[in-house]
């Protein structure tokens, strides 16, 4: 019985990640919405807690879903990322790039628009720990960059392209990788990143688009 145990309870934990993914797909909840509990989903679904548990550590790893801890959980997307990170692993340096102009900069501009109060404080400060680390180790480097980054994007308060982005950022960190290890870096390069917050913070967004331009093609 010890050994068949385990495989009764596999087979109920996918039925019940295969009727959550047909509800997910099938758009029963919106993109940021938060999910019925695991008491209610347990009713719903006809099966124990501990396998809607099971179940949500699984759609949480993959990306589908976010659990906070004594809040609940919410939708993170409606598409598995999996295909997503696969293709993504799969493009040059040079597709990359061509991505990265037209997620970014586009975002970059919005974000001259749209960007609040807290949004500047948090660009501060993640640029403020890029520019301490900016001489020193470069994977803690690239680590701080990828966060200030990722936050002039969530400055343009759309969802959707925070997704995109965060999905995308290991391969911006690939780029920047593979290009600081081949040339020195340049106090003017990260002096830039100060003028992109500069032209945010000012809401000029053309300024901010051509500053973002410059950094994806000499990072």
């Amino acid at each position: 019985m010890t050994d068949i145990a385990p495989l009764i309870k596999r087979s109920l934990v996918d039925q019940a990640l295969e009727q959550l993914r047909q509800r997910i797909t099938q758009g029963k909840w919106a993109v940021g919405e938060r999910l019925p509990t695991e008491p209610e989903l347990s009713a719903e679904l006809g099966i124990s807690r501990n396998t809607v548990r099971e179940a949500m550590r699984v759609l949480a790893f993959s990306g589908l879903i976010e659990i906070r801890q004594g809040d609940g959980s919410y939708l993170r997307s409606m598409t598995d990322p999996l295909g997503a990170m696969k293709a993504l692993s799969h493009c040059s340096l040079g597709q990359a790039q061509e991505t990265r102009q037209i997620l970014e900069v586009e975002a970059v501009g919005l974000a001259a628009l749209r960007r609040t109060d807290e949004d500047l404080q948090a660009l501060r400060l993640a640029l403020n720990d890029s520019g301490a680390h900016y001489h020193g180790d470069l994977e803690t480097y690239i680590s701080c960059d990828l966060i200030f980054h990722q936050r002039l994007v969530d400055a343009a308060h759309n969802p959707a392209l925070s997704e995109l982005y965060q999905y995308f950022s290991s391969i911006v960190g690939a780029q920047l990788r593979q290009t600081l290890n081949a040339q020195p870096r340049r106090q003017a390069v990260f002096d830039r990143h100060a003028e992109l917050l500069d032209a945010v913070e000012q809401q000029d967004p053309e300024r901010a688009k051509a500053l973002s331009r410059q950094l994806i093609n000499e990072p």
